[in-house]
């Protein structure tokens, strides 16, 4: 390989349509390469393209890529542009996400991967056409915030002011857990609610872990699912999800999306180990 011919970066599998075609347009995706449609020669009945863009193999190349991946400020540019790409074809037609920086030496090498794989992802294809991803959470709110069982102290101050410091930090600490025993059943019923109602208007589900640290904030996610919902029912399911916790106090809903089914793609590895990562 020339050690300055560009490589194949692959954003998605996609039909290969007119309105696919259309939506990339004047598009720019990873380090503002323009995108492109990569097809095979002779495609058949359904035909299944790589959504793809030329990139320089000093960014993209397996050593380089080992370090970028310590560059949160060059991940989060690439990860971008990335999702970009796939939403603004998600929004034209059906499409088939990839894993972020999914790289191939040539187009040849990645036409060849598309041809050992293309009746899988058509068949993904089919399964995800005219249907969009919604994530729903639900978080319980930190210990101390406020009180679902009511209030820790007593509203008349009876027995409050004989209580010593000692006595009366351990009734602050049993009023907080037994507040926070009561969100705990409060997010239950509320996974119970949404599990139910999503069922009536989604075809899959993908239950994905918790999310913990800065990505929760202050509260404790306990539910991180991802469902797969035709474009005709997407109105009615965000608007029961999103009334899931209504009277259950210390639990909170967030509800996102359309979004590109990531987590539904779930492709194939390409054809041999190290083959569409990196040359």
């Amino acid at each position: 390989m020339n050690g300055h011919e560009d490589l194949t970066y692959v954003y998605a599998a996609a039909p290969d349509t007119r309105e696919v075609r259309a939506s990339l347009q004047d598009l720019r995706g990873v380090s503002g390469a323009p995108v492109s449609l990569l097809s095979l020669p002779a495609a058949g009945p359904d035909p299944v393209a790589f959504v793809v863009s030329r990139v320089a193999p000093d960014q993209f190349d397996e050593r380089t890529l080992k370090a970028r991946f310590e560059d949160l400020e060059w991940l989060e540019d690439v990860a971008r542009a990335h999702h970009d790409v796939v939403q603004t074809v998600a929004r034209h037609d059906t499409v088939l996400p990839l894993r972020l920086a999914t790289v191939y030496q040539n187009d040849d090498r990645a036409r060849r991967a598309l041809t050992a794989q293309r009746h899988v992802f058509a068949e993904r294809i089919a399964l995800l056409h005219g249907r969009s991803e919604f994530g729903v959470k639900l978080y319980v709110g930190p210990a101390g915030s406020t009180d679902p069982a009511g209030p820790s102290e007593p509203r008349d101050g009876t027995d409050g002011p004989s209580l010593s410091p000692g006595k009366a930090y351990l009734r602050r600490r049993r009023a907080q857990h037994s507040a926070q025993e009561v969100r705990y059943r409060h997010a239950q019923e509320a996974a119970d609610r949404v599990e139910a109602l999503a069922s009536r208007f989604s075809t899959h589900r993908v239950r994905h872990p918790a999310q913990r640290g800065a990505l929760a904030g202050p509260e404790e996610n306990v539910l991180n699912d991802a469902y797969l919902v035709p474009y005709d029912r997407a109105e009615e399911f965000h608007t029961a999800l999103a009334a899931a916790v209504d009277g259950l106090d210390g639990v909170r809903v967030e509800v996102t999306g359309p979004w590109a089914p990531y987590s539904f793609a779930t492709p194939p590895e390409p054809e041999a180990a190290g083959e569409g990562r990196t040359p």
